[in-house]
């Protein structure tokens, strides 16, 4: 690998050891085995090589974690979507780096409206991919509607269940725990539907 190349996987490696905050450009550097100047040469900031490695860390993660909560051939809807919690409930479990780092860059795009820009598309990204899982179709074939209600709910869902389990494993929600209260949210929503 070239200098670029090691900076990018010395911040990734970074990324999940420190943090974004905690990340300074001698770790980065060091880590790289490279000088603190080539950071400047190939990326221009610590920042920019900071958002570049996380949304990579990102991409590889949301890859992998698509095939993991992709419901199974001979799964129907209820065992796919009980499947998928508590896969996610494993992932935050087993790669709490990966799930903070995605805090930190919601946190850090408050900073910096170019981040921000990215961010919002990575989102509704996420969202018509959350949509496609649950509707076991094709990202192309899921509508605007589909990702703005089926997948930005399901991605609030999980970030806020992701946080609390986060901010306190030992008492993090179970699968049948989500699964009740969604229960209950749902007789609620259905409820208040207009008639």
């Amino acid at each position: 690998m070239g200098n670029r190349d090691d900076l990018l996987a010395g911040a990734k490696r970074c990324l999940r050891e420190k943090g974004y905050d905690r990340t300074s450009v001698r770790d980065i550097a060091t880590a790289a085995g490279v000088s603190t100047a080539a950071i400047g040469y190939h990326y221009g900031s610590r920042e920019a090589l900071l958002t570049q490695a996380l949304f990579e860390l990102l991409d590889e993660w949301g890859d992998s974690l698509g095939r993991a909560l992709a419901p199974g051939s001979g799964d129907d809807a209820g065992t796919g979507f009980r499947r998928m919690w508590e896969g996610l409930l494993t992932q935050f479990r087993d790669h709490p780096d990966l799930w903070l780092a995605t805090v930190e860059l919601f946190l850090q795009a408050q900073r910096q409206p170019e981040l921000s820009a990215r961010l919002s598309g990575g989102v509704a990204e996420g969202w018509r991919g959350m949509a496609a899982i649950l509707g076991s179709e094709p990202e192309d074939a899921v509508s605007d509607r589909s990702a703005r209600t089926l997948g930005m709910m399901q991605t609030a869902l999980m970030t806020g269940v992701m946080i609390q389990s986060l901010s306190d494993p030992a008492h993090a929600p179970t699968a049948d725990e989500v699964l009740e209260g969604l229960g209950a949210l749902g007789r609620l929503a259905d409820s208040a539907s207009p008639s």
